[in-house]
């Protein structure tokens, strides 16, 4: 089982020319999911949905392919996959043949699901016709960042939330795109659309922009982010019904987009992309 601190990350970096899937760096979901009182009995579905946009390969003659690929990895897999490791092994197939799509398919799949320990969901695209694979350029519902709100924190409040007291039961979706986290090793900033679908009493929309607002610091993975996020509104808002979706922006030619839901919604995430990406 590897740790962060082990991983590739910060560190200087070969970019070899050989196919090696041991370049697949695993990182165990649990040790994170205890600090939110999360076993193993998931309180969510959702997978984390992740696109590759310099994808490259040879095809039998020696000539070189391009593709978008778009890799689904269940979020109850024990294992996610740490990002420079992932971008290290698709890199390692650069100069590596395939006598055709399917080929590669099969590699990547095989390789990914072992290293997530569960099926991993492979879709590797042309450049055209199909241009943009994952949807719309759109996010659903009300975006809540004009909202004239201050007292900011910048840590992790979930007492930040609030719902309003006996109102209606509301369905509602609310975003926004002012979501940012970091890298826990490197320290590098990530940036993120985070769109909320819930059912229940009315959150706050300036108490849910707070608590947003409050990772600003944060130091953790994408997929842990969301589902603190997650947890947290579970926890102090109580919904019937809830979804979190962050659609973070790409690094190094990866996007990787987190979405956790309660049992009663869709596993498969929306097809959804922000003006970022």
């Amino acid at each position: 089982m590897g740790h962060e601190k082990d991983s590739l990350l910060g560190k200087a970096t070969v970019y070899d020319h050989d196919y090696d899937p041991g370049l697949l760096f695993p990182l165990a979901r649990m040790e994170k999911r205890a600090r939110l009182a999360i076993d193993r009995d998931l309180p969510f579905v959702g997978e984390d949905v992740w696109t590759a946009y310099e994808l490259s390969w040879l095809n039998a003659k020696g000539k070189p392919q391009v593709a978008i690929a778009e890799f689904r990895v269940p979020c109850d897999s024990p294992m996610m996959i740490e990002s420079k490791s992932f971008k290290l092994y698709l890199n390692s197939l650069n100069h590596k043949v395939f006598v055709d799509h399917d080929a590669l398919v099969q590699t990547l799949q095989g390789d990914l699901s072992a290293a997530a320990g569960a099926g991993v969901g492979v879709r590797v695209l042309p450049l055209r016709p199909v241009s943009m694979p994952v949807g719309d350029f759109a996010m659903s519902g009300k975006c809540i960042d004009a909202l004239d709100v201050g007292n900011f924190v910048y840590a992790p409040d979930p007492d930040l939330l609030s719902v309003d007291i006996g109102g209606d039961l509301v369905e509602e979706s609310v975003y926004s795109d002012l979501l940012r986290s970091n890298c826990p090793v490197t320290g590098q900033p990530d940036w993120a659309t985070v769109c909320i679908h819930y059912t229940g009493g009315r959150i706050c929309h300036e108490s849910l922009l707070r608590y947003i607002v409050s990772f600003r610091q944060c130091q953790d993975f994408h997929e842990h982010c969301v589902e603190r996020i997650f947890t947290d509104v579970m926890t102090h808002c109580r919904p019937h019904s809830l979804s979190v979706y962050a659609r973070y922006t790409r690094r190094g030619g990866l996007d990787i987009n987190p979405y956790r839901a309660t049992p009663d919604q869709s596993a498969v995430a929306p097809a959804l992309r922000s003006v970022r990406q």
